[in-house]
C-alpha cells in the first residue's frame, strides 16, 4: 500500500491536535510523517509519536489556509496525502482506508465525518465511544453504499478531510494561494480539479471525528474574508460562490450583494447576530439552512399583516 503523510492546519486549539496526534498513533496503518503547518509562533508541545512530526511556521493573519496546505505538502514524503483538520481524530482505521482506496482511484477522495458534542472527548476518550455519539452532518452525502462512489458535482468537495495521491496534489497547482482568510478556497480546488478532469469521490471508511469548538454558521466572524473570496472567485470563474451564507448575510442585513456590482459590507454582525449563528456545544454541529429558516421566520413574523 502507498505510504501515507497526514497534513494538518494548526492555530490555537492544542488540546484538538493533541487528539489528533493521539489518533494517528493509534492507527492500523502508521502515518510516514505528520506536517503541521504552524499558524502561530509558538511551537506546539505534542505526544510523541512513532512517526516524524514535523511543524512548520507561517504566516498568522490574515488566515493563510491554501498557502499553508500547499506548504505542507511540499514538506510531505508519503506518496499519499491525507488532509485533516486540527479538529478531527481519525479512527482506527483512516490511514489504511485512504491507502487502499488512492491505490484503487487516483483523485480525490473524501472521507466520513461524524460530529462530537462538546465533552466528548474529555478524560481518556476512546473512538468507539465516539461512534455512539457522534452524528453525520445533515447537509454533507455519504457515506457511499460501496467502497468508492464518484462525485458529479465538485461543490460537494469540502476540505476537513480527504486525501489524495502527492504527484496528482502537485500536478493540480494546488490550492490558489490568492485566498486568504477564511472560505471558497476549497470550492476554488473543486473547481480546478473538475476543469482538469480529475476525479473527485466519496469513500466509504477513512473515518474521521469532528471536535467540539465554539463557531458560527454561516460563519459571519468571517464576513470580510467570506465577502473577499466569493469575489475572488467570481473574477476568476465568472460567478459567486458561497451562495447559502452570501444569502443568509444578506438576510441579516450584513451584506448588499447585488449581481453585477462589488458586494457591499453594510454593518459588522452584533450581539443579536453572533447569538442566532452560535454553535451552542450541546448540538454536534450547526448548519447555514436552519439559520436561515429562523431567520427567514423572524423577518416573516414581522412583516405587518
Amino acid at each position: 500500500m502507498l505510504g501515507i503523510s497526514v497534513v494538518t492546519l494548526a492555530k490555537g486549539r492544542p488540546a484538538h491536535l493533541t487528539n489528533m496526534v493521539l489518533g494517528l498513533m493509534r492507527q492500523t496503518q502508521k502515518p510516514v510523517d505528520l506536517i503541521v503547518a504552524r499558524m502561530q509562533a509558538e511551537p506546539y508541545a505534542l505526544p510523541e509519536a512513532p512517526f516524524p512530526v514535523r511543524q512548520i511556521a507561517l504566516a498568522s493573519d490574515p488566515l493563510p489556509l491554501a498557502a499553508a496546505r500547499n506548504r505542507a505538502v511540499s514538506k510531505a514524503t508519503g506518496e499519499g496525502i491525507v488532509f485533516l483538520d486540527v479538529d478531527c481524530i481519525p479512527a482506527p482505521t483512516l490511514v489504511a482506508d485512504y491507502a487502499e482506496r488512492l491505490d484503487a482511484l487516483d483523485g480525490l477522495l473524501m472521507g466520513e465525518v461524524l460530529y462530537l458534542p462538546g465533552g466528548a472527548t474529555r478524560g481518556d476518550w476512546t473512538t468507539e465511544a465516539f461512534a455512539a455519539v457522534g452524528e453525520k452532518h445533515s447537509d454533507r452525502r455519504g457515506p457511499p453504499a460501496g467502497d468508492i462512489e464518484i462525485c458529479t458535482d465538485y461543490r460537494c468537495f469540502w476540505s476537513l478531510n480527504f486525501a489524495m495521491r502527492r504527484a496528482t496534489f502537485l500536478a493540480t497547482g494546488g490550492f490558489d494561494e490568492g485566498y486568504t482568510g477564511y472560505g471558497g478556497e476549497d470550492t476554488d480546488f473543486g473547481k480546478t480539479l473538475d476543469q482538469q478532469g480529475v476525479a473527485i469521490a466519496w469513500v466509504r471508511g477513512a473515518r474521521a471525528y469532528h471536535q467540539y469548538h465554539p463557531h458560527h454558521m454561516p460563519p459571519i466572524h468571517h464576513l470580510d474574508s467570506v465577502v473577499r473570496n466569493a469575489e475572488r472567485f467570481e473574477a476568476k470563474w465568472g460567478y459567486r460562490t458561497m451562495g447559502h451564507w452570501l444569502y443568509a448575510f444578506r438576510r441579516l442585513g450584513l451584506i448588499d450583494d447585488t449581481p453585477g456590482q462589488p458586494i457591499r459590507i453594510l454593518r459588522a454582525p452584533d450581539a443579536d447576530d453572533l447569538a442566532l449563528t452560535a454553535h451552542e456545544s450541546h448540538l454536534p454541529y450547526t448548519n447555514t439552512a436552519s439559520v436561515i429558516r429562523a431567520l427567514d421566520a423572524r423577518l416573516a413574523a414581522a412583516e405587518p399583516a
